[in-house]
Order: C-alpha cells, then structure tokens, then sequence
C-alpha cells in the first residue's frame, strides 16, 4: 500500500514535469463579500457531512485513512500549480475524481478544504475567503460528476480505464463550467447578463481546459491502475444505499 502512495505520488511529479501544467482557483479577495458568504454557507453542509462520513469509515476500516491520504496527495500536487487565466482566477488540474472513484465523492469536499487551505496559506494560491467557492467547484461539483460517471459506466459494462478516463475528463471540465458561473454571477455583463458572462469566461477557459482535461484522464488512469493493483476496490455508496431499501 504504501508503495503504491509513493508510486502515484511519483506519477503526479512525473507527469506534471513533462506536461504544460496549469491551475485554477479564484483568488483572494476577488469576489464580493456577500459572494464569498453565500459560497462558504452552499459548502459548510457538505463538509460537515464529509467530516462525520469519514469518521464512521475509519471505525470500520482503519486502512482507509491510508486510501484517503493518498487521494489527498494526489489533489495537492495535480492542483497546485498555477497559471493566470481568466481575471481573479487560472487554469489547473483538479486530481479530484481518483478520490471520487476510490474513496467517495461524500469525502471529497474534507479533502478539498484542507488542500485548499493549505494552498492558500502556504503558496499564495487560492484564498481564505474565497476557500468556499473554489471547494464548491473542485471538491463537490467536480467529483460528484465524476463519480455518477463511474458508477454508470461501470453498470453499462464499458472498459473500466476508458471510464476512469472520461470520468476524470468531465470531473476536471465541470469544475471550470462551475467557476465561469460562479465568476459570472459576481460579476455579470453589463449588456447579456449572467448569461453572457458565462460565456466569456467558458471561451477563455476553454482554450487551456480542454487540453488539461485530457492530460488528467491519462493521468487518473494510470494512478487507478496502480491502486488496483494493490488490490483496493473502489466504493459504490449508490449500491450500498439502495441494498438498504430493500
């Protein structure tokens, strides 16, 4: 196992040296005041909810803290580069739908603030009052579609590499959908709107994403082999919640 966290962990490096890379979080004191609040009370639901989720997991499995260190790790290198792209925020790979994958989207926002945080505190990368916004998109949004993804894939029987790949792919885009938005309602166009907002700001994205998208797909394949390999079976909480209702 801890082969395994020092093989992916090499992996992310590897990659991330021998690819453009990017990163994308909105920064400090970009958005609103109110903005900022709204976020962080969308965010404070799921992250305490992720908090008591990994507390009942670790009673039952004590490795799973392991697992969950390792998706953590894999966050923070893919997403802690950075690139300015769009204004107040830039481009960047998430890392989050292999923690989706393994160990869960309910966690994810758990890992999310807490790469986050860490960013902003110790790289200048991101922002305490916009922790909220940037964990709603990276750390909620991003790997829950990821995970719908997997598990609907993995149902209709695909190769299950081709479905980490497009799993990832989406997860990484709809974080940079979620952000335009999130940009969009802050500040939106004096002529179209939120609406046309947006749009601005997905065609600015679109340029990098889109490239970067793909990279992460290559990328959580091959970290996902490498946790299969050591024989960690990733979770199906849609499964487990509908054997309880039978």
């Amino acid at each position: 196992m801890l082969k395994s966290i020092k093989r992916v962990f090499l992996l992310s490096i590897f990659m991330l040296a021998c690819t453009p890379v990017f990163s994308m979080h909105i920064m400090e004191g970009y958005l609103p005041a109110s903005w900022s609040g709204i976020w962080y009370a969308i965010m404070l639901p799921f992250l305490i909810y992720a908090y008591r989720e990994l507390a009942k997991k670790n009673k039952i499995n004590p490795k799973y803290k392991i697992t969950l260190a390792l998706a953590g790790a894999f966050v923070f290198v893919l997403s802690a580069l950075k690139l300015p792209s769009v204004t107040g925020s830039s481009s960047h790979l998430t890392g989050t739908s292999l923690g989706a994958i393994v160990i869960g989207p309910i966690v994810m926002p758990l890992v999310g603030v807490i790469v986050l945080l860490f960013q902003a505190l110790l790289l200048a990368h991101g922002g305490i009052t916009t922790l909220g916004a940037n964990v709603f998109s990276m750390a909620i949004v991003g790997p829950w579609l990821a995970y719908f993804i997997y598990v609907l894939g993995m149902k209709a029987k695909i190769n299950q590499y081709l479905v980490v790949f497009f799993s990832a792919f989406m997860g990484d885009l709809i974080t940079y959908v979620t952000t335009s938005f999130q940009l969009a309602v802050a500040y939106p166009d004096s002529l179209s709107g939120i609406m046309g907002a947006a749009l601005k700001f997905l065609s600015v994205f679109a340029v990098t994403q889109m490239p970067l998208a793909i990279i992460e797909g290559f990328i959580t394949v091959a970290a996902y082999k490498m946790i299969r390999s050591q024989g960690i079976e990733p979770v199906n909480i849609l499964a487990k919640s509908a054997s309880k209702t039978i």
